[in-house]
C-alpha cells in the first residue's frame, strides 16, 4: 500500500487533479474520481488522508506562492515532519510546481480579481440650506457619485454625501 502511494506518476496525476479541482474551477474531478483512476488499489480509508494531505500541501504552497527556495526548505520541513511526505514525494511536488506555478498563480490572481470597475466620478460640493439643528446650516456637504460596473453591462450609480459632522451613502440610481 505505501509503495503505492510514494509512486511518482500517479502523485503527479493526484497533483494535476488536485490543481484543476482547487485552482482551476473543474468540479468534475472528485475524490472517487481520482482514486478510481490513480490508486485503484488502495482503499478509500488510507486515500482520504493522504488525498488531503497532498490537497494541504499544494494549497499552502500556491498561497504563499513559494519561490523555488522556499520550496526546498517547506518540502524538507515536511519530510523530516512525523507522518510528513518521503522525498520520493517531494521531489515530485517539486517538479510539479515547477512546471505549474505560473499557471496556479494566474488562476489565483483572476479568481481574487474584482470584476467590477469604475465606469465614471462626479463630485461636488453643496452647502446644507436645511437642518434640525441651526449649527449645520450653511455647512459644506461632498457629495461624490460614482458609476460602477462590468464592461458589457448596466452599470450601478452610487451616491455618497459626507460632511464634516457626518457620512452617509444612499442606495442605487
Amino acid at each position: 500500500m505505501a509503495g503505492e502511494l510514494e509512486s511518482c506518476k500517479p502523485l503527479s496525476g493526484l497533483l494535476s487533479g488536485l490543481a484543476q479541482d482547487a485552482f482551476y474551477g473543474h468540479p468534475g474531478i472528485t475524490e472517487e474520481l481520482l482514486r478510481s483512476q490513480l490508486y485503484p488499489d488502495v482503499p478509500i480509508e488510507e486515500f482520504r488522508p493522504f488525498q488531503a494531505k497532498m490537497r494541504g500541501i499544494l494549497k499552502s504552497i500556491a498561497s504563499a506562492d513559494m519561490d523555488f527556495n522556499q520550496l526546498e526548505a517547506f518540502l524538507t520541513a515536511q519530510t523530516k515532519k512525523q507522518g510528513g511526505i518521503t522525498s520520493d514525494q517531494a521531489a515530485v511536488i517539486s517538479k510539479f510546481w515547477k512546471s505549474h506555478k505560473t499557471k496556479i498563480r494566474e488562476s489565483l490572481m483572476n479568481q481574487s480579481r474584482w470584476d467590477s470597475g469604475l465606469r465614471g466620478l462626479s463630485w461636488r460640493v453643496d452647502g446644507k440650506s436645511q437642518s434640525r439643528h441651526s449649527a449645520e446650516i450653511h455647512t459644506p456637504v461632498a457629495i461624490m457619485e460614482l458609476e460602477i460596473g462590468k464592461s458589457g453591462q448596466e452599470f450601478q450609480n452610487r451616491v455618497i454625501s459626507s460632511s464634516s459632522s457626518s457620512s452617509s451613502s444612499t442606495a442605487n440610481t
